[in-house]
């Protein structure tokens, strides 16, 4: 319902109301007489029905206006206004970035927006592909769904973070090696979430590689390809030579 519409069944209620009530005490209806000279008058010292429902119904719409532009103007008041926000330091890839941000920014958006670690994509901004997948002290998670404020004071690493200036890390090697990709998109996030997956068991069962990178999708189905350079990053990062 809009505003305009509440407002407006609002000020109904309070007439009707008051409608009621002077049906119930009885109010005569406006009567009229001739005065001395002919004229119709009407009659001076008794109230009409018609009279109070006039100034009643008035001071109702006046006093129902007030109140509900009173209490929108208190909704108002509580909205955070843009550009109001927290000072947060952020460890990104073993650097501290120290910055403003309003408490409602999303870990993506201060990434790409704020701080321009774009390898880090958007996808389905809901937590549901993966695109977006960081690691946030060793552990792969969405930062779509992660407020810029939880995660001060955590280790955060990002696709470039895994790189040695121009030299591809290990993972991103074992991508490249086997193809593991078509239109890329999903690829950041896909090694995002195999690189997270090594950190913590170094010599992953395929069955565990294809559980690791369950919540990454990749729209072109390069699952196979995936599953193999995940295997290939095992080797590489336990000093395999790189082709």
């Amino acid at each position: 319902m809009t505003k305009k519409c509440f407002l407006f069944f609002s000020l109904f209620d309070a007439v009707l109301v008051i409608t009621n009530n002077a049906k119930s005490i009885g109010m005569e209806e406006e009567s009229m007489s001739k005065d001395d000279d002919g004229h119709q008058c009407a009659c001076g010292k008794k109230l009409t029905r018609r009279q109070f429902l006039t100034s009643a119904g008035a001071g109702a719409l006046a006093v129902a206006a007030a109140g509900h532009l009173g209490k929108e103007h208190e909704a108002s008041a509580a909205v955070i206004k843009s550009g109001e926000g927290n000072k947060i330091r952020l460890l990104i890839n073993g650097k501290h970035y120290h910055l403003l941000v309003e408490p409602r920014w999303s870990l993506l958006y201060v990434l790409r927006e704020e701080l321009g670690f774009t390898g880090t994509k958007e996808g389905c901004s809901r937590g549901e592909c993966g695109t977006c997948t960081v690691l946030i002290d060793n552990v792969p998670m969405y930062s779509c769904m992660t407020l810029a404020v939880e995660a001060e004071g955590r280790e955060i690493t990002t696709l470039e973070g895994l790189m040695k200036g121009e030299e591809l890390g290990p993972v991103q090697q074992a991508f490249v090696e086997h193809d593991a990709l078509q239109c890329g998109y999903c690829t950041p996030g896909q090694i995002m979430a195999v690189e997270g997956l090594l950190r913590k068991e170094s010599h992953p069962t395929m069955e565990q590689i294809r559980q690791g990178l369950s919540g990454n999708l990749c729209r072109c189905g390069a699952y196979t390809h995936i599953f193999e350079a995940a295997k290939r990053a095992v080797e590489l990062k336990h000093g395999g030579a790189r082709e």
